[in-house]
C-alpha cells in the first residue's frame, strides 16, 4: 500500500489503540504530534499513524502526492468521487484494525480517526466495518459516498460514538460539508457529537484537542482495561 505506519507505543500497559489517518499531501508524521499530546491523558493507548500511498491527484493537476483517494474538486467534494480509491483504502485500513484485534486488543477498544481526507476514510471504514469500534474521530472531514454508504453500513457501526470537529472558516473542506455530514449521520440514527470551532480554518486548535481528549477518555477509559 505505502510506507509502513508510524507506531507510538503506550506509556503504560497497552489496552487500547487509536489509528489516526492524515489528510491529502501529508504523511503519518504530520499527525504524530497527537500521540505526544495525548499520552499524558491516555497513557494506556498505542497510536498508529498510517501513510497513504502516493497517487496522481486530479486537483493537483495530476501530480502525484500522498492521498487515500483521488480528489477532483473542492467545490464538489461530495459530488464526483473516486469510489475505487476509497474502497481500496478502506480495505487497507480495516486490515489495520484486524491486526490490532489479532494482537489482542478488542475492536471496542480501538478508535479510528482522521483529518480531512482521513476523516472521510474514517467514516467510510468505520461505517462498513463488521466490528464495533470504541469510537470514530472526524476532524475537518466529511461523509464520502453519501448516496450509498448507509446501504453498505454494518449493524455494528450504529453502536459507535462519533466525534466530529470542524472550523467555521475552513476553506478546504467547507464547514457546510461538515454540517451536512453531521445531519446525514444523525438522520440515520448515528450517535454523532458535532463540535464547531469559530475562526478555525483547515487545521486543528487547542480547544478541539481538549474536546478530543474528553471524548477519548470516555470511549477508551483506562479503568476499562
Amino acid at each position: 500500500m505505502a510506507n509502513p505506519p508510524i507506531v507510538v507505543s503506550a506509556l503504560k500497559k497497552h489496552t487500547a489503540t487509536m489509528i489516526m489517518l492524515h489528510g491529502l499531501g501529508d504523511t503519518g508524521h504530520g499527525w504524530s504530534f497527537l500521540a505526544q499530546y495525548m499520552r499524558a491523558y491516555i497513557p494506556h493507548v498505542k497510536f498508529i499513524f498510517p501513510n497513504a500511498p502516493v497517487r496522481p491527484i486530479s486537483l493537483n493537476g495530476g501530480m502525484p502526492m500522498p492521498g487515500w483517494f483521488d480528489i477532483y474538486s473542492l467545490d464538489k467534494i461530495i459530488g464526483q468521487e473516486d469510489e475505487e480509491g476509497l474502497l481500496k483504502s478502506r480495505d487497507y485500513i480495516q486490515g489495520l484494525v484486524d491486526k490490532e484485534v489479532e494482537a489482542g486488543i478488542p475492536s471496542d477498544r480501538i478508535v479510528l480517526g482522521g483529518f480531512s481526507q482521513g476523516g472521510a476514510m474514517t467514516l467510510l471504514t468505520g461505517l462498513t466495518l463488521k466490528k464495533k469500534l470504541a469510537g470514530m474521530v472526524v476532524l475537518s472531514g466529511y461523509l464520502p459516498l453519501h448516496s450509498k454508504v448507509f446501504s453498505m453500513a454494518s449493524k455494528e457501526s450504529k453502536l459507535v460514538p462519533i466525534f466530529q470537529g470542524h472550523g467555521t472558516d475552513d476553506q478546504v473542506v467547507s464547514y457546510k460539508f461538515g454540517q451536512q455530514s453531521r445531519d446525514e449521520l444523525a438522520n440515520n440514527k448515528y450517535n454523532v457529537e458535532f463540535n464547531s470551532y469559530s475562526d478555525m480554518g483547515h487545521s486543528a486548535c487547542d480547544d478541539e484537542l481538549k474536546d478530543l481528549v474528553k471524548f477519548l477518555e470516555k470511549v477508551i477509559p483506562q479503568n476499562n482495561a
